[in-house]
């Protein structure tokens, strides 16, 4: 008779399609992950890991955590479905009402969907249509930078076009003015942080003062570019980008799925900025992780031009399970977590941890570009002995792997992404074990 592992992995292979995971992969097996408490998940043999990644940049109150458990729960009894077609529920309309209260002018409204990248999609098009409403269709292009990660949806790839994900799919992909993305850790003048002139920033300002009369918005990641490799950059260039964008009348979306709700120890990664951006997208920990919701937060005076009188300018734009009650219900309760616990001020003490443990990596043969913002921490791996920095990287995380440690690759880049609950002795543990399996490396 089977054990519950090899079941699961039987069916597994004969049924399952696992997200960005190569066939290679599938022939040693995964571990079967059964339950998660606090920043561990357990498999079903009973092995504990370190979810270094938070599952994908989404838990960051980590697993299980008993508040979230019984939001779900209450609502699951009361609400399963509604849709927001011309109906509300308690739970969106409270929702809806807490995240613009976020932002530094709440005159804003929630268009609410069910993933990173559907938010993205609306961001896109509201940008798009809005330039229609007032009579300037000829602006419907957009700006982003090179090597840009917003998703895997069309428009998403058009503006966060990835050669390693998506060159399949380029023949679909409108057009869009690629910017020279900033990047601290290779900066072409070698400047500090405390000298930088953001000569970096040229490329942005040529292209949106060259092409303002076609750009409906200009869209980033701030201040950090995920996928990309943690490509991280300084809060100044994204305050002078919006100052860039209002100069010439540009729309500024800012994608905060993955660096917002603390990860770079603010709420929203643009405050250290001290911006107000058009549109900001919301979502993988926006319900804790636990459940699929996200959102586009967009200023009054954008949502104002949908008008149906005299023109029928609606948005014409949604998705089934938008606003979710049950999803909704873990949002609401997450952000009562965060305030109550003083979620982000906490890990933003925790992230200085996690910096001052990780200047370890300094100096280590093979590792360069050692950098951190928050709760982010990085490295690259650089050729070692003929081997290639992504090859060590990818062995790395496997070894990690089988010391308890769950990390991803991102080409030669090994990164931590922890819960924000995570204690500072799990940190320090983590990153000892990381230090220990990249000199193995």
């Amino acid at each position: 008779m089977k054990n519950v592992t090899d079941y699961y992995l039987e069916i597994d292979r004969a049924s399952l399609w696992h997200p960005y995971t190569k066939h290679s992969a599938l022939r040693d097996g995964f571990p079967v992950m059964t339950r998660g408490e606090g920043a561990f998940l357990f498999d079903s043999a009973g092995n504990r890991y370190v979810d270094a990644i938070s599952s994908w940049w989404a838990c960051n109150l980590g697993h299980s955590h008993p508040r979230l458990v019984r939001a779900i729960m209450g609502q699951a009894a009361k609400l399963q479905h509604s849709i927001l077609g011309n109906l509300t529920h308690p739970c969106a309309a409270e929702l809806a009402y807490r995240l613009v209260g976020l932002f530094p002018d709440r005159h804003r409204r929630t268009l609410f969907a069910s993933d990173g990248a559907s938010a993205v999609e609306a961001a896109l098009r509201i940008a798009v249509q809005y330039r229609h409403n007032k009579g300037e269709s000829g602006r419907y292009r957009f700006a982003a930078f090179e090597d840009a990660y917003h998703g895997d949806t069309l428009g998403a790839m058009a503006v966060g076009y990835l050669p390693s994900f998506h060159s399949a799919y380029r023949p679909l992909l409108f057009p869009v003015y690629q910017v020279k993305a900033p990047d601290c850790s290779g900066c072409p003048a070698e400047a500090a942080p405390e000298t930088c002139g953001l000569q970096c920033f040229s490329s942005m300002e040529r292209t949106v003062k060259e092409h303002a009369g076609e750009l409906a918005a200009v869209i980033v990641e701030p201040l950090c570019q995920g996928a990309a490799g943690m490509r991280m950059y300084p809060a100044k260039y994204l305050r002078r980008l919006g100052e860039l964008c209002k100069e010439n009348g540009v729309l500024l979306i800012v994608d905060e799925i993955a660096m917002g709700f603390g990860r770079t120890g603010k709420m929203f990664a643009f405050e250290h900025a001290g911006i107000d951006p058009d549109i900001v997208c919301l979502g993988k920990s926006l319900s804790g992780g636990y459940l699929p919701i996200s959102a586009a937060v967009v200023k009054e005076e954008i949502f104002e031009t949908f008008t149906d009188e005299p023109d029928d300018h609606t948005f014409y734009h949604g998705h089934t399970f938008a606003g979710n009650p049950i999803a909704a219900a873990a949002a609401i309760e997450c952000l009562n977590v965060y305030g109550e616990e003083s979620i982000v001020e906490k890990a933003a003490h925790t992230g200085e941890v996690l910096a001052e443990h990780f200047e370890a990596f300094r100096g280590v043969p093979g590792v360069v570009n050692v950098r951190c913002l928050g709760m982010i921490a990085a490295l690259d791996l650089t050729e070692k002995e003929g081997t290639t920095g992504a090859d060590r990287a990818r062995g790395v995380c496997l070894r990690a792997l089988k010391k308890s440690i769950l990390i991803r690759p991102l080409g030669a880049t090994i990164y931590l992404m922890p819960p924000l609950i995570t204690d500072n002795e799990v940190v320090a543990q983590t990153v000892r074990v990381l230090l220990e399996t990249v000199a193995e490396a």
